[in-house]
């Protein structure tokens, strides 16, 4: 199938597969052993494994090869390839921070912002508009399940609305995330999915569906008008939580909708910071509304406003007036009436112009005035009120004290607290109006809501600077709804657990959270914040403070709750949430909580002359007035907590009930869970702050999520997935045959020994624990490593023993060669053998008739061969015509066959396109028809389901109404008993009343008694106080002094360093010019080098041109010499004739003169003479036969010779050609690699320079700076020497001196000072804690002591009545004691403050080194991330570079496809002309063999004349002859027959030759015209062939320029990074030299490090220790300053019992004088005496009593130092488990060591077995894609045929008439496929992408393909051009004689098979090259 290109839409929605599969990803995954690192800069960095040194791990950062050392905990596995970018982070094997923050970055910079989660759907806001929300995107997720398509809330939203449909379970959307996240964007979206799907569905009955579903979503501009504004972060961020929850009815029609608020931030529209806005509506309202409007809403301009802060603040892309419009439309649209929006507007109007009223101070009271009231008027005017009322209600209320009404004049902050209550509760109250109305309009419809679909759109956890009320509120929400999701989520994890019949453990995770919620919301026992803060603001006097105080009281050993470290405020208090721990503010609770008012204006409000009004506030009688105010203030009763009807209800109360609600509503759902997330605060696309992310992660709970995923098995894999993936770990484990893939799965894990605990096997799937599958990924990957070295061992032998083998019989042949060259050798010199091969030639005299016989019986073979070769001819010629005949046939048929074949086709491609659709309506008539069933069943199964609900139900409603009856009497009861309970308070409150005015009474008494006691105390106090005062103040100017000399010296070093620095960066521009000296002066060289390689070029092209000259010299030469050869043969042939004639004809003379012995002396003499003559022609030929033989062996001495140097040269051109082709392609190499470094020189000179201006700038800045640095620190020394009070200001600017110094440094000593510092602070940490403990031993001592103090005093006080005179000692001695343990007290507590300051101080000193440290990080990561970058784009050049190197192998190996099969042509064309030549050869030796029988026959008659005439003289000559004419005659007549013989062979040989010579004309003339034929082929062929060459050379040309870019841009990046890596070199060489210690340093940075851990490890334990200690400390010194209370309330009684006891001691003697005096009252006197006698028992009593008292004190204090003990003990236990556990986890540790060597050595011995492998697989991709070029190959001729035919069928279509009928149908199969592909699309977008992924390799391949074949066809046409260029260059030598022309050709063979061979050499090196 084709492969489609996705659209712009898929591309932000699906992940691109490819890169999944990627097998490069894979092998670099499992060659490196990938981790995770922390990093400052991107969170986490990853890293390979390199070393480990104990707790230390050396690591290889991937991105820039830096190694760093990293300790064992900090590291975080990472996953497989297979799961980058996956969309469900559950999925993932090794579930940790890292994993889940790369994979969310990943798919964000792929453009996908949605992600799953296990439940969640995480979405980061991708601050630009996405086209993933049109109709289209709609209709893909209509209907679909999770899984089926890729992750979107259009999938939450869908998914949630089939559950209700099908479950009719109600359903609930909970959107959360930080402002600017995206919350309410997502909400929206939601809507508008429900408002498409929901209308589908709908009926024609009901018209106003449609009018409810455009209402549903123009809600949505009102509620966003009125509760959103413009923040720091978001420009539309909604100020208020949302709960949307829209009813649907049985069929799924939406039938109403309701919305419920949470928390509007009512202070907005008062108060706003700089860049931010109030609410939108009142920038609409002023910039859209018109003039007569204007006129009365009484609008003024944007600046007029003061409740508007920044004035006309504008939000970009967006106009106020557009908007004013678009909101009224939409309250058109709801339903509201021009008069409701003229009220509500007037509402606005009247909040803004509150902001206006201006109150002032009177002069010498503090009551307010109020000037100018044209403000107020305007308000009044609006809100339907009257001026002066409304002036007086603020100025001077009236307030209820008691039963009396007063008027009571307000301040000038009362007032204007007043006024900005009354604006933010007009705007709460209209914005709660509002939305009444929309709910009201979106809740109209008739129809019965079945179930319903809730969307929450609410803030995300908050961790602030400064947390307020309204952050507790969010937080509380967002624990709720965290624990709602854990519990969701683990009911769900369970339900899969137990639907697979796994055995688990139900853990809910939601009890985890329960603590902290209790702690929030707990009504008592003890009570919670909330109740506590209720309980507050009922309390008389009640503060922030004392709010606080009481929670740390009740709430102070609590888990969650903490107080913090550095208590700044009173009002500061910690909570540990599970996103972590928050730090709140309690300032300005109270009066939050209760949202006090102005009851006098609410009064007025209610009773306006609007109606509007009135209904805004018809619930008056529950506001909190300044009477009730007044009471809290004033009454000391608390009994007004009681709350009574109609009574008001706190913030916190409401709240709390209403997310209560929530709860249950959202209990009752199914909820589905959506986090929002923000990726940075600059609202920038594309980028993503990792620290931020990650700390909305654990805010929003995903981490917290995959805790819990790790609890349980979150990897599952079905069995057949798992079998089919890791069979291969298992091969023998399971037997052949089917096996059921459970069994299959239980035997391979047997196999694999897992450990039990890591998975478990379900019904379908198998479980895993996190991190299992990546070790099996691992295993399987070693597996197949293995598998595949030994595949490649195997067919490496094979190919061994192949080449052996022809090695082998190699050797045998040159044996055989040795063998027949030595046995030459030998016989080469040895005599005989000379003599043999003389005398071998003239053996042949003797056997001439067998030579003749031979002779003839060759001329009749060559006769015969001459017949058949005729005959052959013909039947060729015959055969050639008819084969031309059926060719021309055969094409026309083949062209009919063509057309008919695309008839056919066309027809087959109709019918099956009909076929499919036909098949695809059966298969969706049966799926309906399956779906029509399922949905029957189903709803029989929903109807018998809802009458069992329907029974449950009524059953249920039975149970609750008789449990509602039983609560009802029980109530009753309940308030019976209440009253009676109150009453019964009421009274002992009476009684407690009473006792406390009788205990006033005696008080007073006291006091009188005491006061003289208690002026000279107070006395001795001061004067203590001022002497402690006075030692303290010397102490802290002490402290001062020193602080400012470490100050000094301080600024002395950074001056120091400062200059250092600057030195430092002067040398570097130093070295930096130098290098550009340096660069400029290679480049210099490098051009040199570059024209010295370019002239070396042309010398050897030159030389190269000449050694050709002289090779085509050499064979001119050769061919001469082959000339001369072959004429000396035919010489040398001829004389051998000659000489056998001569021969003859001796011995027919000697035959002669034996006949003819009786001869006369004459012919004695001629005899004598002939045979003188024959001895002289034998001697002569003797002579001639030696010449020609030394002639000859000179010329073959020469030939051989001429041959040997040809055959040197050629070998040496051969040589010189390879060694310039090298060299020219080394020197191409060279040019271009200079060319590149050239231009990478350019560049990095540019760059050079642009760092060099930089730097100098930087230099500049740092120098400017210095200078400032420098002013800066004389400022400071004269104000350090002036005023010591400016420290804190010196100590601001010191660090911003230090934040410069290290900015400038980028040193390593930075961080030895910081650790010095670290070690200083510890030092003082630990002396602070010495001297703390010493305090606490001399608190301890005094707490001993005055225990003993107080056993002395109960003594003393039972010898009350013996020693009066001792007490009063004993007292005094005791006062003095306890003025000086308060003084101790005091110093103590003076001593403690100090401390705090120290600890503060150096606190803030160690967040300013940790700053400065940040910085400094930074940087260094900034510098990481550019080299990362270049890194990058250096990797992504290199993948170029080896994809078109692989292209230009590919190209190569065609290339040389190409050249073999032409080869092969030339081969085929070689042997046709070869045979073509024998022919001829054969033809000319029948021609030859014809002249000689020719020349002999000339030769006979020419001796037959000469016997004639000798015979004549002979017979004339003799007389006596007579006898012997008889037979003369005889002989004659012999001769004759003869000679007859001869002449009729000779005529014979005539007919012979004639025939001959007819048949070697014929084969001429088929000659002529096959070469005619071929030599036009040839030249067409030439012709194609150059064209081809042509464009295969711009095709050449072409990609040469790209892989030129593509080597330069390499060439750039390598230059680029070769230069960043130099300037790094630079740099750390710089800050070596700097740095004179460095090396040293660094070793000692690392200790340090270790050191540092450890330590901040120790001062972490210090801290708790001393935390827990100053609790103790705290809550002893609380019991002791309990305990002195007590005491001195003993001693003050004692006192008085004293003065009492004194007293009536001076009464009884006065008495006993009166008694003395007068004894006439005796009596009375007596009754005084009994009187008196009872008063000083009474006395006696009370002291017995506070004896008793004083012992039960006694008794608490030894139980509290029990205590104390007891928890010192349990802290040294704690200590000695922590040591214990210490020490477990360093021997865990040293073996987790152990064992990651072992693995590191494994994967070592692994990496080798990879890179095989890899070799492998790329053999076998080659082999695959050489299959794909074969079928590419078929497809183009296919293709052209194709196009062919089309060509044709358009021609015929132009003339047949029938185009009409053939275009409908074309138009009718056009729509047919358009509504198929329409119905297909969603079936087939998956195949159809695998379908377009392998079309697009498989074009590229294909043009690949097409371009290697034209260049192979034109290569192939230019070697046979070359061939047939040198045939040519031989052809003059053709004709002349037939064996030289056959030894020419046999050269040039030779000569073309080198050049064939050194073709192939060169291409064979260019292709391995």
């Amino acid at each position: 199938m084709s492969k489609k290109a996705p659209t712009e839409d898929e591309k932000f929605l699906f992940v691109d597969k490819d890169f999944l599969n990627s097998p490069m990803a894979q092998a670099d995954w499992s060659a490196k052993k990938l981790v995770w690192i922390p990093s400052e800069k991107h969170g986490f960095e990853a890293a390979s494994i390199k070393e480990e040194h104990g707790d230390e791990v050396l690591v290889e950062l991937v991105d820039n090869a830096k190694k760093v050392t990293v300790n064992k905990d900090d590291i975080q596995k990472m996953n497989p390839p297979k799961f980058s970018k996956v969309e469900d982070m559950a999925e993932l094997t090794c579930l940790n921070e890292a994993s889940v923050l790369h994979n969310i970055r990943e798919r964000y910079f792929s453009g996908l912002i949605y992600t799953y989660s296990g439940l969640f759907c995480v979405v980061v806001n991708p601050y630009k508009m996405l086209p993933i929300y049109s109709e289209k995107i709609i209709d893909m997720y209509k209907g679909k399940k999770r899984h089926e398509v890729p992750p979107h809330i259009y999938s939450i939203a869908d998914n949630a609305y089939r559950n209700m449909m099908q479950d009719r379970e109600d359903q609930s959307i909970l959107c959360t995330g930080e402002s600017g996240a995206g919350k309410t964007e997502n909400t929206k979206k939601v809507i508008q999915y429900l408002a498409v799907v929901a209308s589908s569905h709908k009926g024609k009955k009901d018209s106003s569906a449609g009018e409810l579903e455009k209402q549903l979503l123009q809600a949505n501009p009102i509620l966003e008008a009125f509760g959103n504004a413009k923040t720091i972060k978001n420009d539309n961020s909604s100020r208020f939580g949302k709960f949307i929850r829209i009813n649907f009815d049985v069929t799924g029609y939406i039938v109403g909708a309701n919305i419920e608020t949470y928390l509007l931030e009512k202070s907005r529209c008062i108060r706003q910071a700089k860049t931010e806005r109030a609410f939108h509506i009142f920038y609409y309202m002023i910039a859209g509304a018109k003039d007569k409007l204007r006129e009365e809403l009484l609008l003024e301009p944007f600046s007029n406003y003061r409740f508007l802060s920044a004035g006309h603040v504008q939000i970009p892309g967006q106009q106020d007036d557009e908007m004013y419009e678009e909101t009224m439309e939409a309250m058109n649209i709801m339903g509201l009436t021009e008069e409701e929006r003229t009220d509500i507007l007037k509402v606005c109007s009247t909040v803004m112009q509150l902001g206006n009223i201006e109150f002032k101070k009177e002069r010498n009271q503090e009551q307010a005035t109020m000037p100018d009231n044209t403000a107020a008027q305007k308000v009044c005017h609006l809100q339907g009120i009257n001026v002066t009322d409304f002036t007086r209600a603020i100025l001077t209320p009236r307030i209820k004290v008691g039963r009396e009404v007063v008027q009571k004049a307000q301040t000038k902050e009362q007032a204007d607290f007043a006024i900005e209550a009354l604006a933010k509760a007009v705007f709460e109250r209209l914005f709660r109006w509002i939305l009444a109305r929309v709910n009201k309009a979106l809740d109209k419809t008739k129809r019965q809501g079945a179930s319903f679909l809730g969307i929450l759109d609410i803030a995300g956890f908050e961790i602030f600077e400064d947390n307020s009320f309204e952050q507790l509120c969010i937080n509380y929400t967002n624990e709720k709804l965290q624990q709602l999701f854990n519990h969701t989520m683990f009911i769900l994890e369970q339900e899969e657990y137990q639907r697979e019949g796994i055995e688990w453990n139900f853990i809910d995770f939601g009890l985890d959270l329960q603590p902290c919620i209790e702690l929030i919301e707990r009504p008592n026992n003890p009570p919670g914040i909330l109740a506590l803060l209720d309980e507050e603001c009922w309390f008389p006097k009640a503060t922030d403070v004392s709010f606080v105080e009481k929670l740390m009281n009740t709430q102070g050993n609590h888990v969650k709750f903490a107080k913090p470290k550095q208590l700044k405020d009173k009002t500061e208090f910690s909570i540990f949430h599970y996103a972590g721990r928050v730090d709140y503010n309690a300032t300005a609770w109270l009066t939050k909580n209760m949202d006090p008012l102005n009851d006098n204006v609410t009064a007025l409000l209610s009773n306006s002359s609007s109606q509007f009004v009135q209904d805004l506030w018809k619930d008056t009688d529950r506001v909190v007035g300044l009477d009730t105010l007044a009471k809290m203030t004033d009454s000391s009763m608390p009994s007004a907590s009681k709350t009574k009807k109609g009574m008001f209800r706190t913030v916190g109360q409401l709240y709390k009930e209403s997310l209560a609600k929530l709860m249950t509503t959202l209990h009752n759902t199914q909820p589905n869970f959506v986090r929002c997330i923000i990726p940075n605060h600059e609202k920038r696309a594309g980028k993503l702050d990792a620290h931020l992310v990650l700390e909305q992660l654990r805010c929003n709970g995903v981490l917290e999520g995959i805790r819990i995923c790790r609890q349980g098995f979150p990897n599952r894999i079905v069995f057949q997935e798992f079998r089919q993936r890791y069979e291969i770990l298992a091969a023998n484990a399971i037997p052949k045959g089917f096996m059921d893939g459970k069994q299959a799965c239980c035997l391979m894990i047997k196999h694999l020994d897992l450990d039990p605990n890591l998975y478990r096997i379900g019904q379908s799937k198998i479980f895993f624990r996190t991190g299992v599958l990546a070790q099996l990924e691992e295993e399987r990957d070693l597996k197949i490593t293995v598998v595949i070295i030994a595949f490649q061992a195997q067919a490496r032998g094979f190919l061994a023993r192949k080449a052996f083998a022809k090695r082998q019989q190699q050797l045998t042949a040159m044996k055989v060669i040795q063998r027949n060259c030595a046995a030459y050798l030998k016989l080469r010199n040895w005599q005989w053998w000379r003599l043999f091969t003389k005398v071998k030639p003239l053996l042949q005299v003797t056997r001439q008739e067998e030579e003749m016989g031979l002779k003839e019986e060759e001329l009749q073979r060559a006769k015969e061969v001459a017949l058949k070769f005729e005959s052959e001819l013909k039947e060729v010629t015959l055969k050639h015509t008819t084969i031309l005949e059926e060719r021309n046939a055969l094409q026309e048929q083949l062209q009919a066959e063509t057309e008919l074949y695309a008839e056919a086709e066309e027809m087959r491609v109709r019918l099956a396109a009909k076929k499919q659709e036909l098949e695809e309506i059966l298969h969706e008539m049966e799926a309906r028809l399956d779906d029509e069933e399922e949905r029957a069943q189903a709803l029989l199964v929903d109807k018998k389901k809802m009458q069992q609900q329907m029974q449950e139900l009524e059953e249920h409603l039975e149970e609750e109404e008789d449990a509602r009856q039983k609560l009802q009497l029980e109530k009753v009861t309940c308030e019976g008993k209440i009253k009676k309970l109150e009453d019964d308070i009421l009274v002992m409150e009476d009684q407690n009343n009473k006792l406390l005015k009788e205990r006033k009474l005696m008080e007073e008494r006291i006091a009188d008694f005491s006061t003289n006691l208690a002026e000279e105390e107070e006395k001795s106090k001061n004067l203590t106080k001022l002497k402690n005062k006075h030692e303290s103040m010397i102490s802290e100017l002490e402290v001062r002094l020193k602080k400012e000399e470490k100050g000094r010296q301080e600024l002395d070093k950074a001056k120091r360093k400062l200059e250092a620095e600057s030195n430092d960066m002067q040398e570097q521009i130093a070295d930096l010019q130098a290098q550009i000296a340096d660069l400029k002066a290679q480049l210099a060289k490098k051009e040199e080098e570059l024209q010295n390689a370019l002239a070396r070029l042309e010398d050897e092209t030159a030389q190269k041109n000449n050694a050709l000259k002289k090779i085509r010299e050499l064979e001119g030469h050769i061919s001469d010499l082959q000339e001369d050869l072959d004429s000396e043969r035919a010489a040398r042939n001829k004389a051998e004739k000659i000489k056998r004639d001569l021969g003859e004809e001796l011995e027919a003379l000697k035959s002669e003169l034996e006949d003819t012995l009786d001869t006369t002396a004459t012919q004695q003499e001629l005899r004598a003479k002939r045979e003188q003559e024959v001895t002289l022609l034998k001697r002569a030929i003797e002579d001639e036969n030696r010449t020609h033989e030394s002639q000859i062996q000179e010329m073959r001495q020469k030939h051989t010779q001429a041959v040997e140097e040809l055959t040197e040269q050629l070998e040496q051109s051969k040589r010189v050609k390879s060694n310039l082709e090298k060299a020219k392609q080394a020197l191409e190499k060279e040019t271009s690699e200079l060319t590149m470094e050239v231009r990478s020189l350019s560049q990095a000179k540019q760059d050079g320079e642009h760092k060099r201006k930089k730097l100098e700038g930087q230099v500049a800045d740092l120098q400017s700076r210095f200078t400032d640095s420098e002013k800066q620190k004389a400022e400071l020394g004269e104000r350090c020497s002036k005023i010591t009070v400016e420290l804190e200001s010196v100590t601001n600017l010191l660090n911003e001196a230090e934040s410069k110094n290290i900015k400038l440094s980028k040193d390593v000593s930075s961080l030895t000072s910081q650790l010095q510092d670290s070690q200083e602070l510890l030092a003082e940490e630990t002396r602070q804690k010495l001297q703390f403990s010493t305090k606490l031993r001399q608190a301890e001592d005094d707490k001993n002591s005055l225990q003993e103090q107080l056993e002395e005093e109960v003594e003393a006080k039972r010898n009350v009545e013996r020693h009066v005179s001792s007490l009063n000692i004993q007292l005094s001695d005791s006062k003095k004691k306890l003025e000086e343990l308060m003084g101790n007290v005091e110093l103590l507590e003076e001593g403690k403050k100090r401390l705090q300051r120290d600890l503060e101080a150096a606190n803030t000193q160690f967040e300013e080194k940790a700053s400065a440290y940040d910085k400094l990080e930074k940087t260094k990561n900034r510098l990481q991330q550019e080299l990362e970058d270049t890194l990058m784009d250096l990797d992504s050049q290199r993948q170029i570079v080896s994809n078109l190197e692989k292209k230009q192998k590919k190209f190569d190996q065609m290339l040389a496809e190409e050249k073999s099969i032409s080869s092969k042509y030339a081969d085929e064309r070689d042997r046709a002309e070869a045979e073509a030549r024998e022919k001829e050869t054969k033809a000319l030796s029948l021609a030859r063999a014809l002249d000689e029988a020719q020349e002999s026959r000339e030769e006979l008659e020419r001796a037959n004349k000469a016997l004639r005439l000798e015979m004549e003289d002979l017979i004339s000559s003799k007389d006596d002859v007579g006898k012997n004419v008889h037979e003369l005659e005889k002989s004659k007549r012999g001769l004759e027959a003869q000679v007859e013989e001869m002449k009729t062979q000779l005529e014979e040989l005539e007919d012979e030759l004639q025939a001959a010579e007819d048949a070697k004309l014929r084969l001429e003339v088929n000659m002529q015209a096959l070469k005619a034929q071929f030599e036009r082929d040839l030249q067409g062929r030439d012709e194609m062939g150059e064209e081809k060459k042509r464009q295969l050379i711009k095709q050449v040309r072409e990609l040469e320029t790209e892989l030129e870019d593509e080597r330069k841009q390499r060439a750039v990046a390598t230059a680029a990074k070769k230069k960043l890596e130099t300037d790094m070199k630079d740099l750390e060489g710089q800050i070596e030299t700097a740095s004179k210690g460095r090396d040293e340093a660094i070793k000692q940075l690392r200790k340090l490090q270790a050191q540092m851990k450890d330590y901040q490890r120790e001062l972490e334990d210090a801290r708790a220790a001393r935390e827990e200690v100053l609790t103790t400390a705290k809550e002893s010194e609380k019991k002791a300053k309990t305990l002195e209370a007590e005491l001195m309330q003993l001693q003050e009684d004692l006192a008085a019992a004293e003065r009492a006891r004194k007293q009536a001691e001076a009464e009884r003697d006065e008495l006993s004088d009166e008694l003395a005096s007068n004894s006439s009252g005796k009596s009375a006197l007596a009754d005084e005496k009994r009187r008196l006698e009872a008063k000083i028992s009474q006395l006696e009593e009370e002291l017995e009593e506070e004896q008793s008292n004083m012992e039960i004190i006694n008794d608490r204090l030894r139980k509290s130092t029990q205590q104390v003990d007891q928890l010192t003990t349990e802290l040294q236990a704690e200590r000695t488990t922590s040591q214990k556990n210490e020490s477990a986890r360093q021997q865990m540790e040293r073996q987790n060591k152990e064992l990651k060597a072992k693995l590191l050595e494994m994967e070592n011995q692994v990496k080798s077995k990879f890179k095989s492998s890899i070799s492998a697989l790329e053999a076998k991709v080659a082999q695959l894609e050489e299959q794909l070029e074969q079928e590419s190959r078929d497809k183009q001729a296919s293709a052209k045929s194709l196009r062919q035919k089309d060509k044709k069928l358009k021609d015929l279509i132009m003339q047949v008439e029938d185009e009409r009928k053939q275009g409908e149908q074309y138009k009718d199969q056009a729509e047919k496929a358009n509504t198929r592909m329409k119905q297909l699309k969603r079936q087939l977008e998956e195949s159809e992408e695998e379908s377009q992924r392998a079309t697009a390799a498989r074009r590229k391949l294909q043009r690949e393909l097409d371009e290697a074949t034209e260049s192979s066809d034109a290569l192939s046409r230019e070697v046979n051009s070359l061939k047939s260029k040198l045939r040519r260059g031989n052809e003059p030598s053709f004709g002349s004689t037939p064996r030289r022309m056959g030894g020419g050709r046999r050269v040039v063979e030779d000569a073309s098979e080198e050049e064939a061979d050194s073709q192939g050499d060169f291409n064979g090196t260019k292709s391995t090259e």
